[in-house]
């Protein structure tokens, strides 16, 4: 799998240019492989975003979905067969938010759009077929990062937080940064570019608890619902991620936590070349129509 990523022959991130990194994640998009039974675009409140429903069903489940990409690249077309793979191992409904990019849309651009769009998935439940009462907050990498601030703020109930492979600590200064700082697709420096980007405006800095939400007040963590917090081996967010658990956990949340041996960051987007990227959006799935049955 690295090979192959290596062939294509991108830069470094640090050497890159936001638009050009977009540019080539474009080029690269595959055609979804996952059968889903209804996605639609619509306007969540003033912010794009993508519904995904398992079946025509009324008073579904309703996952508020931000993907990955370091707050500067992804997209919903991006994750379009994740959120695919998600909606049917759930029998939920997704709403996957296209929410403003960095280094155009700075922080707290991003972190509002993903609080509008989760108010308005709360408010226009019923018009979605999904049910208010049954709201799971969600996403990858950075996307889990604003999902974990989000379920901190708490701007609508929530039962369940699905964050994978999240960034918690802007700080970037946990060992797994040196450990695996280079060969596994995202690297040390390929964060802190995107940190720096995601934070130009000037407006934060990394020990901002809305931008690390690892370092929320106690009562912040206590407040948030249950949480399925997913790692990765070769993965420089791994420390944070379990440390982030294991803040939840000691705040008194319920908090399961995979890990994945051998699998790097990222690896849930590749699941038709991984079988562990298949069966972590299985466990996903099953995860979230548990808590939100």
């Amino acid at each position: 799998m690295l090979e192959l990523i290596t062939a294509y022959g991108a830069p470094p991130l640090e050497d890159d240019t936001p638009a050009a990194a977009r540019a080539r994640r474009q080029a690269r998009l595959r055609p979804p492989t996952e059968p889903i039974h209804d996605r639609r675009d619509l306007d969540a409140g003033g912010v794009p975003a993508r519904l995904y429903r398992p079946n025509d069903d009324d008073g579904l489940g309703l996952l508020v979905y931000f993907h990955g990409g370091g707050w500067v690249l992804g997209s919903v077309d991006g994750h379009d067969n994740l959120c695919r793979i998600l909606a049917n191992r759930a029998g939920a409904a997704v709403l996957s938010v296209d929410y403003r990019l960095a280094p155009e849309h700075p922080f707290p651009a991003a972190l509002e759009d993903a609080v509008a769009a989760t108010r308005w998935a709360h408010a226009q439940a019923g018009e979605l077929g999904a049910d208010p009462q049954r709201l799971a907050i969600g996403g990858d990498s950075a996307g889990a990062n604003l999902a974990a601030v989000v379920a901190q703020l708490a701007p609508v109930p929530l039962r369940f937080q699905l964050l994978l492979y999240p960034a918690t600590d802007l700080r970037c200064g946990r060992p797994s940064y040196v450990e695996h700082a280079d060969g596994y697709v995202l690297t040390s420096a390929g964060v802190l570019w995107f940190v720096g980007h995601y934070l130009s405006g000037g407006q934060s800095a990394p020990d901002d608890p809305l931008v690390s939400p690892i370092l929320a007040e106690d009562a912040a963590l206590r407040a948030t619902p249950s949480a399925l917090v997913v790692t990765a081996e070769y993965d420089p967010l791994r420390d944070e991620g379990w440390a982030y658990a294991d803040r939840l956990r000691e705040a008194g949340v319920e908090v399961s936590t995979v890990h994945y041996d051998s699998m790097m960051h990222g690896f849930m987007s590749l699941s038709d070349f991984l079988d562990d990227g298949k069966a972590a959006l299985a466990l996903a799935g099953h995860a979230l129509a548990d808590a939100l049955a």
